[in-house]
């Protein structure tokens, strides 16, 4: 059992690390607090080879695993915060969905402009009155002709006022064996934007409309039946908030050590005061036990698709780490903490999000009861039967 990185993963950071602090360190700050894409660093990044990095060579992408994708996150993220979501992006979540369950003509239309850091995608799952119960949306297809029409909408999508396409969930059929997905180009006719609205963490989401937008057949990712695979390749998407939650948390953690080892109070550094030194053993463990577990589920999901319970583990405790560590390192620094000339309110702000996003803390812990009791427990009522 290994607790460090193979000497091939050691080279591979280091590379990131170079190329991060050449490319993404000066404007970090500047990135950070803009509402526009850094599609900038989109394209330096896949000239790099950090976009589709578990997508397959056949497919364009680099064929590595998901572990070095966790690794190329991890990397940015300590250098510059915001393009780790450009890491995000180009390599879990929807474009993983496509890469693993799209067709050869679906990816060699789509993969291509977004593996090149021309486009982003988005996945539609989360609508008004169908959150954590994803089960329960509404938005649904109608065969017409050679496709479908899409009726419904989605709310709280990530990058969707900058996404090309979108991967929707939507019903085929009644119940959860009719649940399925669509490709559609959010520029298509019948797609509509609501106002958008900004996030605590400074990004921006719109309320989508689709008014009988027509899908072709070969724009249908998965049919009748596909939602159980739509759900396994979230798992993934989970892992990508769990690694940038994570290190994001570290991030503030070596902003606020460097700043406790240089900033003087009655006439001693920082460092020296027990009460600070404490918050920063406490962060220190925290850190690196949430490290093992994040690890722990790339490297088995790089033995197939990730496995449930260690990735609501590692999602759980990560996310609650990463927030934990910059609220604890934001007091460490007062003031200059709370500014937004530091990045550390910047990662205090995106972690908290990420405690919601993906898979809320609460619904995990429900999904790891199931895993303790090897039984399941259903949220819904009981159904009452009829005399």
């Amino acid at each position: 059992m290994e607790f460090s990185l193979s000497t091939e993963q050691q080279a591979f950071q280091d590379a990131v690390r170079r190329f991060a602090q050449k490319h993404l360190q000066a404007g970090a700050l500047e990135r950070a607090h803009s509402d526009e894409y850094p599609w900038d660093v989109s394209k330096l990044m896949a000239e790099q080879g950090l976009l589709g990095i578990t997508v397959a060579e056949k497919d364009g992408g680099i064929g590595g695993t998901l572990m070095d994708a966790v690794i190329a996150i991890e990397t940015v993220a300590s250098v510059c915060p915001r393009s780790a979501d450009v890491v995000q992006a180009g390599n879990f979540g929807a474009i993983r969905v496509l890469a693993e369950y799209g067709s050869a003509d679906q990816k060699a239309r789509f993969l291509t402009p977004l593996l090149s850091g021309d486009a982003l995608i988005s996945v539609g799952m989360t609508e008004p009155d169908a959150g954590s119960a994803v089960t329960e949306l509404r938005s649904h297809v109608t065969r017409d002709g050679n496709g479908w029409r899409l009726n419904g909408t989605k709310v709280f999508n990530t990058h969707i006022p900058h996404a090309a396409y979108m991967i929707v969930y939507c019903r085929f059929g009644p119940g959860v064996q009719g649940i399925g997905s669509v490709l559609i180009d959010t520029r298509a006719e019948g797609v509509r934007f609501g106002k958008p609205v900004s996030y605590m963490s400074g990004e921006k989401w719109t309320q989508i409309y689709f008014d009988n937008t027509f899908v072709p057949d070969d724009q249908v990712i998965l049919g009748e039946g596909g939602f159980k695979k739509q759900i396994s390749g979230f798992n993934v998407e989970r892992i990508g908030n769990t690694a940038r939650s994570l290190a994001l948390g570290r991030y503030a953690y070596e902003e606020a050590r460097q700043w406790a080892l240089q900033r003087e109070q009655f006439g001693r550094p920082l460092c020296e005061f027990q009460g600070l030194q404490w918050k920063f053993a406490d962060m220190k463990i925290k850190l690196d036990a949430a490290q093992l577990l994040l690890y722990r589920a790339a490297i088995n999901a790089d033995k197939g698709l990730p496995s449930p319970m260690d990735t609501a583990i590692a999602k759980a405790y990560c996310n609650q780490v990463g927030f934990e560590v910059a609220n604890e390192a934001l007091q460490a620094m007062g003031a200059t903490g709370y500014s937004m000339e530091s990045l550390v309110e910047y990662c205090l702000r995106r972690c908290r999000g990420w405690m919601i996003a993906g898979g809320s803390i609460e619904m995990l812990k429900n999904r790891i009861a199931e895993g303790v009791f090897e039984r399941s427990f259903p949220q819904r009522p009981p159904k009452t039967s009829v005399a």
